[in-house]
């Protein structure tokens, strides 16, 4: 127990880690590309192109993070609702769910003061903060459903596949780009509660997070649901509740799905 108590620790802090590097770099981008005054304007004066590119930045800081020794020891979650959803699925204890959520909120909002340095051009978008459109709250769920649900079952239908699941972590920045291209305008494309605690925390207003929460909470129980009944996927196994680092990487336990009888996969140690 001591020794599953520490791995278990070990895990988590990766959460924490790389959470808080998706959030300080991530919303660093948003900060630089859609703030006041930014210089990225002079070059793409179009707002919808502005977001399309920081979707894509965004996207690709969440590859890299999971591309990353920091990904290769917890399988790079770093998002509530991608822990939800191995949960969900079977692949991951509910003891390791608490814990990486724990860690991935903790983090969310180490990784959001360091943004406090961006000054006015950060308050001018509220360090980040997601909040909904012009449209209201209504649209706003509906959107952050609807992108949550695609990116998780686009994830968990890769991370079945056998020979798909080492490319997942390259399908979030074409994704993102798409998403915050199209949604942002409803919601701010969050996908990830803890992304959108961090920038609430900081600017202490809660800017709806309870929206933040149910919805993509929501959608990605649907996606889960959606990937069980889809022919293609439904009796394929998630053996490994892990993003990247699939090929001769020993799986650890905490992230593993526990079949009946001992595991086939490696502990590390």
């Amino acid at each position: 127990m001591a020794d599953d108590s520490a791995d278990l620790a070990r895990l988590c802090l990766a959460e924490l880690v790389g959470t808080a590097l998706l959030v300080a770099v991530g919303l660093s981008f948003v900060i630089f590309d859609l703030g006041r005054g930014s210089p990225v304007a002079t070059v793409l004066p179009s707002v919808s192109a502005r977001r399309a590119l920081t979707g894509g930045l965004f996207g690709a800081t969440g590859m890299a993070i999971a591309l990353s020794p920091v990904g290769r020891v917890s399988g790079a979650h770093i998002n509530p609702v991608v822990s939800l959803a191995f949960w969900a699925d079977g692949a991951l204890p509910g003891r390791t769910l608490v814990a990486f959520v724990a860690s991935q909120c903790v983090g969310a909002v180490a990784g959001a003061a360091p943004l406090l340095l961006w000054g006015a051009r950060g308050t001018s978008v509220s360090f980040g903060a997601t909040a909904p459109g012009p449209r209201g709250v209504g649209p706003a769920f509906g959107g952050e459903l609807v992108t949550t649900f695609v990116m998780v079952v686009i994830v968990l239908a890769m991370v079945a596949h056998p020979r798909l699941r080492s490319h997942t972590p390259f399908v979030f920045p074409p994704l993102y780009c798409l998403m915050v291209w199209a949604e942002a305008p409803l919601s701010g494309t969050s996908t990830n509660p803890a992304r959108s605690l961090g920038p609430d925390v900081i600017t202490l207003a809660a800017h709806a997070y309870w929206l933040y929460v149910a919805a993509p909470a929501l959608g990605a129980l649907v996606a889960v649901a959606v990937r069980r009944a889809l022919p293609v996927v439904a009796d394929l196994r998630i053996d490994v509740a892990k993003v990247a680092h699939f090929e001769g990487d020993a799986v650890h336990a905490l992230v593993t799905r526990r079949a009946s009888g001992p595991s086939q996969d490696p502990v590390r140690k």
